[in-house]
């Protein structure tokens, strides 16, 4: 047992578990518990009081968790045992110096958060899609899913959530770009924003929503709530559950969508679309809600279409894929794609209007588009491709006339 370890007991065995002990009266014991074992020694202060704070989280927090969450420059954590741990800052992945203390206390950790989020997570049921307090995703894979033991993965999100102005700033897209969006989102028009894993299509969705007037009524709809839409007053946020461990009472998207229609919503937004969820968020914006935003995976505009084809297929509802391709085209207005760059910085690579269907193919056309030829040099430019918008919306055909 190493000296940690011994601490640990020590503090348990110091902890009257009959009665709940406040947070005060807790760092209290901690202190005179780590004075009274380290005080004569040669242990700095700074030293002492990580030690204290260590002890504190292992009891109330996360253990050697509960650090790196504090730690503000990490934007993501990823745990492959409870001995190899690895953490994303500035873009960049670097092994974390710091572990668990043991296998089982790894375990404990994941029930704390899966237990807080009122959700399981067992070798019955071993892949678990979260979030904790502070709004971080948090996907969890316990063996024998996970074949070398659980696998857990934060992806952290600001306290005070990105603006499309903080975009701007950071260079993930241009001024002359937002304010294109900004002018597409108020008009009403339906955008759909791709891109890779890790490429911030939560947060460029969630800075986008921003956009949309505050006195509208927004319906989000998410595997686990992530978005901060601070600025809606009349805003009401759906969340999916899982089924229990008879399998039942399952709340899915797909669910959660055919509800919104009958909250008299003026947008509906859908955090992500996986599966078959996509024929009825289709549905949703063919049938009046005009200014719905979503997100999915894709590699490029194209490819996001032909998931999106894929998807509704998925449904099971037995139409033609001709129909499905008109059904996308009348749906979609916008298509946004994000991407990462080598640096790891995040940007928008372009901004396709969704024209038409024609020869059974869905007609795209750039509005904006990335200059560097090879789409990963971070110094290159969003730029307008001179296409002009072709599908008005509101008073979208005066801004554009203003605007030239």
């Amino acid at each position: 047992m190493n000296a940690d370890e011994k601490l640990k007991e020590l503090l348990v065995n110091s902890i009257d578990l009959s009665r709940d002990i406040s947070d005060d009266e807790l760092n209290e014991i901690i202190s005179s518990l780590v004075r009274k074992e380290y005080g004569n020694t040669r242990m700095s202060l700074r030293e002492m009081m990580k030690l204290c704070r260590d002890l504190y989280n292992s009891v109330r927090g996360l253990d050697v968790l509960q650090d790196i969450l504090d730690d503000k420059d990490i934007t993501e954590i990823m745990i492959n045992g409870y001995d190899r741990i690895f953490i994303e800052r500035e873009g960049k992945l670097f092994r974390y110096n710091g572990a668990f203390s043991s296998d089982d206390k790894f375990r404990n950790v994941i029930q704390i958060i899966a237990s807080g989020a009122n959700k399981r997570v067992n070798e019955a049921s071993p892949i678990l899609d979260t979030r904790l307090a502070d709004g971080s995703r948090v996907n969890v894979v316990l063996s024998p899913v996970s074949v070398k033991g659980p696998s857990v993965t934060i992806r952290k999100f600001p306290s005070d959530p990105l603006t499309m102005d903080r975009l701007t700033a950071m260079g993930a897209v241009t001024e002359d770009a937002a304010l294109y969006l900004k002018k597409l989102v108020e008009n009403g028009y339906n955008i759909f924003i791709s891109g890779g894993t890790g490429s911030g299509k939560t947060t460029f969705l969630n800075a986008l929503s921003g956009y949309i007037p505050a006195d509208e009524r927004i319906i989000t709809i998410e595997d686990s709530a992530e978005l901060q839409l601070r600025h809606a007053e009349n805003l009401v946020s759906l969340e999916c559950r899982q089924a229990n461990s008879e399998g039942d009472n399952e709340v899915t998207v797909r669910d959660l969508i055919r509800a919104s229609l009958r909250m008299r919503p003026d947008r509906i937004i859908v955090g992500e679309v996986r599966g078959a969820e996509a024929f009825d968020m289709l549905q949703a914006m063919n049938t009046g809600h005009d200014g719905s935003l979503s997100t999915g995976h894709g590699n490029s505009p194209v490819d996001m279409l032909s998931r999106l084809e894929a998807m509704t297929l998925m449904a099971g509802e037995e139409l033609p894929l001709s129909a499905i391709r008109r059904q996308i085209a009348s749906a979609l207005d916008i298509l946004v794609h994000l991407g990462r760059m080598r640096d790891g910085s995040r940007k928008v690579m372009s901004i396709y209007q969704v024209e038409t269907v024609s020869e059974e193919n869905i007609v795209i056309s750039a509005l904006f588009d990335y200059s560097d030829n090879d789409r990963k040099n971070p110094s290159g430019h969003l730029m307008r491709t001179g296409i002009p918008l072709r599908v008005f919306k509101g008073d979208m055909v005066d801004s554009i006339e203003k605007e030239n």
